[in-house]
């Protein structure tokens, strides 16, 4: 365990020395794929079996639980069948299943973090521990307005972690759309000149 966690650490060293940035950071992904977005903002798990086989080249044999992130990584039986422990993984570790699809695209393209999209997720992880917190305290203290307050901000911190959940995984389909020449972008024709004759 201590030498997985060990390899885990200086993964994330390295991914910090990436040079390439996402085609699109969280804040725009709703503009760069509004019907993605929303899709993956009703239907995240469906989706993100989608991204999750799309980022393996649509090969199953290169499978593994939390593509290899997480301690339980290979030990789940994947090899005799790979499409029922993605659709468990997607289902019930559906945060660790993005984060995990993020973590291969990143590797395979080198692609860093920006700061805006570190503090998003920051953010996000931030109100689901104040959350938990405020949770327990009027849980402890009994307290129905204290109630109250948690109950409003867990509401608030389920919103944040779903729209960050699917503007992440617009931006991974962005990037895999760019990656096999399926991107389209709108730009201006090319100039053209005119014959004489």
């Amino acid at each position: 365990m201590a030498g997985h966690s060990q390899a885990m650490v200086e993964k994330m060293q390295l991914r910090q020395g990436y040079r390439n940035v996402w085609h699109t950071d969280l804040t725009n992904a709703v503009a760069a794929d509004l019907p993605w977005c929303c899709l993956s903002l009703w239907c995240g798990p469906c989706v993100s079996y989608m991204l999750r086989r799309r980022a393996l080249y649509n090969d199953m044999s290169r499978y593994v639980c939390c593509a290899g992130y997480m301690p339980c990584s290979g030990k789940c039986g994947e090899s005799q069948c790979p499409e029922v422990c993605l659709a468990t993984e997607v289902f019930c570790c559906f945060g660790n299943s993005v984060a995990s699809t993020r973590f291969l695209l990143q590797d395979e393209f080198n692609i860093q973090t920006t700061q805006c999209d570190n503090c998003i997720i920051a953010f996000m992880f931030f109100l689901q521990q104040l959350a938990c917190i405020c949770s327990l305290v009027a849980c402890i203290v009994g307290n129905s307005e204290l109630s109250d307050v948690a109950h409003v901000i867990s509401c608030m911190s389920n919103l944040v972690y779903w729209t960050v959940c699917s503007c992440m995984q617009t931006q991974h389909k962005v990037e895999m759309d760019k990656r096999d020449g399926t991107f389209n972008t709108m730009s201006a024709p090319p100039m053209q000149e005119m014959s004489r004759w």
